[in-house]
C-alpha cells in the first residue's frame, strides 16, 4: 500500500505505565505490519524519549534531517513468508540494541530524505511499539536456520 493510500488508524494504547506496548512474536509484528494503514519502520536506540528527533552521520558528524530507520514492509518481489523479511531486516542491526538501555521499536513517520546507507531518514515520528526479547531471539533463530548467512555475490553459485 503507497503512503498516500494509508489513512490513520488508532494505535496500540501505551501501557499504564507510559511505555510501549511490547510485541513478543515475529506472526504478532507481521500482523501489526499488514493491518497498519501507514508504512511501519524499526529503529534501534535507547527509545523515542531519548531520540532528539534527528540522526547523526557519526563518520561526517553531519547531522542528517530525520532519523534513521529500517523498512519493515516488504517489498514486492519478496516471495518468502513475511515473517522471514522482518527477521531478516531485525537481525540485520539488532547489534545496535546490544548496549545496554538500547532496544528495537516500531514507528511511522515521514520520509523526509535517504541516510548514508540508503535508509530512510523520518520526522514526524510516532512509536507503536517495542520489540520484545522473545521476538528478537525468535528473528535470530529464523534468520538462522532459513538464510544462507554471510553468502554474497562473491560467493560461489
Amino acid at each position: 500500500m503507497t503512503p498516500d493510500a494509508r489513512n490513520s488508524r488508532p494505535r496500540p494504547p501505551r501501557t499504564p505505565d507510559g511505555t510501549l506496548p511490547e510485541l513478543a512474536s515475529l506472526s504478532e509484528l507481521a500482523g501489526m505490519v499488514r493491518d497498519s494503514d501507514e508504512e511501519l519502520f524499526l529503529r534501534w536506540s535507547h527509545g523515542p524519549a531519548a531520540d532528539s528527533g534527528t540522526s547523526i552521520d557519526h563518520e561526517s558528524g553531519l547531522e542528517m534531517p530525520g532519523l534513521s530507520a529500517t523498512v519493515l514492509d516488504a517489498p514486492a518481489w519478496w516471495t518468502r513468508p513475511p515473517t522471514e523479511w522482518l527477521a531478516r531486516q531485525i537481525h540485520k542491526y539488532a547489534q545496535l540494541g546490544a548496549e545496554p538501555g538500547r532496544y528495537g521499536w516500531v514507528l511511522t513517520g515521514r520520509q523526509v530524505a535517504r541516510g548514508v546507507d540508503h535508509e530512510p531518514l523520518l520526522d514526524k515520528v510516532v512509536p507503536i511499539a517495542r520489540l520484545g526479547e522473545p521476538l528478537v531471539r525468535e528473528a535470530r533463530h529464523v534468520y538462522e536456520t532459513r538464510f544462507q548467512v554471510g553468502r554474497d555475490s562473491r560467493s560461489p553459485p
